[in-house]
């Protein structure tokens, strides 16, 4: 009778699976794991493309009645000197037309965005004094482009036989705006092609040389009377606020004709001396969108066009696009009595939502297709058992994978869901390693003198070195990728940032899983022993 010895473990991969093996919390391990990657699969915010923090802005800077040349000397050039001073701006665009400058910044990506436009203001506000005469207060718009991308656009028209004119279409669409603007996580609304009703100003230009004016008096002349604002004086001794107001200083053309701009010899010079005032819509808008309609769905012929107004909704950064893009749907849908009656139609031409939502069920779709077909291929190679168990294996890395991205703030899109379709034939290595060596043991010669739990340690024990540094060489393979900058690198970031968790993942629940589901599911084969006549 010989003493059998104990098998000494060596590697993490022995200790994970004796540690794991009889404990019965594993089975409680793996259903939270399954259940926390299905929360974060349906939680996590869906995009079609992984947003990219980009930093710049637009300094545009007016000096009323001055040449592109002149501009460009006296305000384009100087103000690109200064903003280059500023560090992490990449480029430095300027652009000179008549009356006004604009220089567009765009610093490197990755830089932040608050920072950014902060100093971007401060360089401005520090060199006004470097302004020349006649030049009007900068306007710096930063770019926001987590908000500047709409998700969905929606164009609306008069439908054929409506009398509904420009501005009352306006009026209707100004009032659904409204209301989207209050849904949760829409950040902005936009409106394209809109024609307003207002007052329009035509200056004789010959007329405002021979007064010696500007076109910035005019401007500031028509500004200060175009706003009604309520004087409040005080109290009464009843505690009631007396509020004296005025009435609109702008109510017909003839209003707008007799404001004052200057006061020229002693006498004053109404608006009406240097220009031409007229009512209508807004002439200065170049915007002006149209829709074609045909005479039905089946028709190829088009019956009328039609003016449109394209309505563009972007949404908070982080948020889910599908969430969002129903909403507004949603909200549009409450309209459609409404639009019926006055003669409003409406199209969807982009729903980015809607695009999100089907590229990622269409990845998940071929993501399960692909692990049937490896469950299939282990069936033919291993055997249906230990198919299970691998197959098993892939569900619950993507779901530790999905878990670990929500919880640091990706977003589901198309790059993500990539990068689990790059590291799946890897995710299944570990778990195929360690069950191949499984079945090995248990079809090794003395098996029989094994116990079942001994043998399954022993089996992922020695496979643990090799597989743990042929990992680890796979995820060094993919860690330089996270050091590529510009616009490609902040694209493809979610690939270093998620195979290598998926493939750190893959060896732990090989090393858990595989041999706890072993000795439930496998049985030493038996072997039939001859004795001998005369044996012992």
């Amino acid at each position: 009778m010989s003493d059998k010895k104990e098998y000494q473990v060596t590697d993490v991969a022995g200790k994970l699976a004796k540690g794991f093996l009889n404990n019965p919390l594993t089975a409680v391990l793996g259903a939270f794991l399954l259940l926390m990657g299905y929360l974060a699969l349906n939680t996590m915010p869906r995009e079609e493309d992984p947003q990219i923090a980009i930093s710049g802005g637009a300094v545009i800077v007016a000096m009323p009645g001055a040449t592109p040349k002149e501009i460009e000397n006296v305000i384009v050039k100087p103000l690109e000197r200064k903003l280059r001073e500023v560090r992490g701006i990449e480029h430095v665009y300027g652009m000179s037309m008549d009356n006004v400058g604009v220089v567009n910044v765009m610093y490197y990506i990755g830089e932040n965005r608050e920072d950014s436009n902060l100093k971007l203001y401060d360089k401005v506000m520090q060199n006004m004094d470097k302004m020349p005469k006649g030049v009007m207060q900068p306007l710096i718009k930063p770019f926001d482009i987590d908000i500047d991308i709409p998700i969905i656009t929606v164009a609306f028209y008069p439908k054929p036989g409506s009398d509904l004119g420009d501005v009352k279409l306006f009026e209707m669409v100004r009032k659904v705006q409204q209301k989207i603007n209050g849904v949760d996580a829409v950040a902005k609304t936009t409106l394209k092609g809109a024609r307003k009703a207002q007052y329009n100003i035509e200056v004789d230009m010959g007329k405002l040389s021979a007064y010696h004016l500007s076109l910035g008096q005019i401007m500031q002349a028509v500004q200060s009377v175009a706003v009604d604002v309520p004087n409040v004086k005080g109290r009464t001794r009843d505690n009631k606020l007396v509020v004296f107001g005025v009435t609109n200083a702008i109510e017909s053309v003839d209003d707008v004709g007799s404001v004052i701009v200057a006061q020229y010899m002693g006498s004053p010079i109404y608006l009406r001396d240097v220009a031409e005032v007229t009512s209508g819509l807004d002439i200065q808008n170049f915007q002006t969108a149209k829709i074609l309609l045909k005479e039905d769905a089946n028709s190829s012929s088009l019956s009328e066009e039609a003016n449109q107004i394209t309505m563009t909704v972007a949404k908070l950064a982080g948020t889910n696009a599908v969430f969002v893009a129903e909403d507004v749907v949603k909200v549009l849908r409450e309209y459609e009595a409404e639009f019926s009656k006055v003669g409003v139609g409406y199209l969807i031409t982009r729903n980015y939502g809607e695009r999100a939502n089907e590229a990622v069920n269409e990845l998940m779709h071929h993501l399960i297709i692909t692990i049937i077909i490896i469950a299939l291929m282990l069936v033919f190679a291993l055997g249906w058992r230990e198919s299970i168990i691998v197959t098993f294996s892939v569900p619950a890395i993507l779901a530790v994978t999905l878990f670990t991205a929500w919880m640091t703030g990706q977003t589901m899109n198309r790059i993500t869901l990539f990068a689990l379709l790059l590291s799946l034939g890897l995710l299944v290595d570990a778990a195929i390693i360690v069950i191949e060596n499984i079945h090995r043991h248990l079809h090794a010669h003395g098996v029989e003198d094994k116990e079942m739990g001994e043998l399954l340690i022993e089996a992922t024990d020695e496979i643990g070195a090799p597989t743990n540094i042929a990992t680890l060489a796979i995820i060094l393979t993919m860690v330089p990728m996270a050091f590529v900058g510009g616009m490609m690198g902040s694209f493809m970031k979610p690939i270093p940032y998620n195979v290598p968790v998926a493939l750190i993942a893959s060896l732990f629940v090989a090393y858990i899983f595989t041999p706890y589901l072993s000795l439930r599911l496998l049985k030493k084969p038996e072997h039939k022993h001859h004795d001998d006549k005369g044996g012992k």
